[in-house]
């Protein structure tokens, strides 16, 4: 489950976040390279929102920066990735598709290459937040040059699929390529291990045909106030105190604004009629629940494995891969499911699930045998891979599909803002006493996933 974006099987629209006219460009004069070097670009990004986690002790043992520089280190990439997602597939088609995407591959590579030569936590935090920009440019133009690669709809429909699952294999390898880079290299190969994949993206694209430039409206204003909506609640849940208290005000402004702002434009990057309907509310908030869970318990555990239990970073990354390895498998079921008993039979089976999964985590302590540990991650994963594609079909089912794309952008940015957000917070609560605050932790997401399960009730389903 990443950036995201990270797990479910999309429709050939569903994670643009801007909904383009149909591509007609020149036929590709080979399909497979074009989607061999969308999916690497795909998986590159979302390998990189999972991948430091595991890295984050050795991050901190030599920038310091203590708990909320490294709660930065992770949500620097997470936020901008979110909150630029928005717009960025106008962007995608404003400047066409392949043009996009190699200008994001290659930010994406030299920012990478900053992150390993950071010679403080506060250029490595800036250097994310560059990666993030162009993550968050690299999705939606991927995915545009998948569907212009192929023209039957089978075939499109094939390589979408293999697509998705590139991203689910990125979230599975995640904590282990981490933590066998640190332990190997250096926490620094994280990041240089991007500079020849990126290469071979870019080396890829040359053979992927040019893509038609289309006029598309972007959202300035609503865009930047966003940002600074999102930046200044972070800030604020991370950093407390006093600093906190001002900038959860700047927070309330910006927000404010944002939704005036979005109320009286034309082409919002949040339309906010979409949450009139009851289908739209539930799964927004469903997956944000998922996002909560997931990504918190990501990065509390890689923590715990290394801090409180002393074990190296491939030793954690390794105690992630049951929980990570069974995701794209669920997922694929899940989508099965939804299908034959429709999208709320599914949700609420993946939403008890995980809930139950972070009560059974409440016995964890200290003296748990990590690989006991491993295994007591797995039912909360399952769940949530349990619960995402169901919600985003009945998204999608809930939407016109000319706003397909645009939906599927909203969603995905609360989900990805929704696992920066418990980043920060649950950070912020073991700083005060591990195990303590690993409990409240895991209490807050449950209640979360709960209420959202009471939510999906009242799911409307076709008939």
């Amino acid at each position: 489950m990443s950036t995201e974006p990270a797990v479910e099987t999309p429709s050939t629209d569903a994670q643009l976040p801007h909904s383009p006219a149909p591509l007609n460009p020149s036929p590709s004069p080979s399909p497979a390279l074009t989607l061999t070097a969308a999916l690497l670009g795909f998986a590159l990004i979302t390998l990189d929102a999972s991948v430091v986690n595991v890295a984050l002790p050795s991050i901190g043992a030599t920038l310091g920066g203590g708990m909320s520089g490294l709660q930065w280190v992770v949500d620097a990439y997470t936020l901008a990735f979110a909150a630029l997602m928005l717009s960025t597939g106008a962007f995608s088609d404003r400047a066409g598709a392949s043009r996009a995407y190699g200008i994001g591959i290659a930010v994406f590579t030299l920012a990478s290459v900053a992150c390993g030569l950071a010679p403080s936590l506060l250029v490595l935090v800036g250097a994310r937040v560059v990666q993030g920009a162009a993550a968050a440019v690299v999705l939606p133009a991927s995915l545009a040059l998948v569907r212009q690669a192929y023209a039957d709809a089978a075939q499109r429909s094939r390589a979408v699929a293999l697509w998705a699952a590139g991203g689910s294999v990125a979230v599975a390898l995640g904590p282990v390529a981490g933590g066998a880079l640190t332990t190997v290299w250096d926490w620094r190969g994280i990041f240089f291990i991007n500079l020849p994949l990126g290469a071979v993206a870019l080396a890829l694209l040359v053979r992927a045909p040019r893509s038609e430039r289309r006029p598309a409206p972007l959202d300035l204003p609503g865009q930047l106030t966003a940002i600074v909506a999102l930046t200044a609640l972070t800030f604020a849940v991370i950093e407390g105190g006093g600093k906190g208290l001002g900038a959860l005000a700047v927070a309330v402004v910006a927000g404010l604004v944002f939704l005036r702002v979005e109320a009286r434009q034309t082409h919002p990057v949040v339309p906010l009629g979409l949450f009139r309907s009851r289908n739209v509310s539930v799964a927004v908030a469903a997956g944000a629940a998922c996002s909560v869970a997931f990504y918190g318990v990501v990065f509390l555990f890689s923590l715990f494995f290394q801090q409180v239990q002393g074990r190296s970073a491939l030793y954690a990354g390794l105690m992630f891969l049951p929980m990570t390895g069974l995701i794209a498998v669920t997922n694929i079921a899940a989508g099965k499911l939804a299908s034959r008993f429709g999208p709320r039979l599914p949700m609420l089976l993946g939403q008890s699930l995980a809930a139950v999964g972070l009560l059974i985590l409440l016995s964890v302590d200290s003296s748990t045998p990590p690989g006991l540990v491993a295994l007591l991650l797995v039912p909360m994963a399952l769940g949530c891979a349990l619960t995402i594609p169901p919600l985003t079909a009945a998204m999608m089912d809930a939407v016109p599909s000319a706003r397909a794309g645009l939906a599927a952008g909203v969603l995905n940015s609360a989900r990805q803002v929704a696992g920066g957000l418990a980043i920060a917070a649950f950070g912020s609560l073991v700083s005060g006493g591990f195990e303590g605050g690993l409990r409240v932790s895991l209490v807050l997401s449950a209640v979360l996933l709960a209420l959202a399960a009471v939510a999906t009730l009242g799911l409307r389903v076709a008939r």
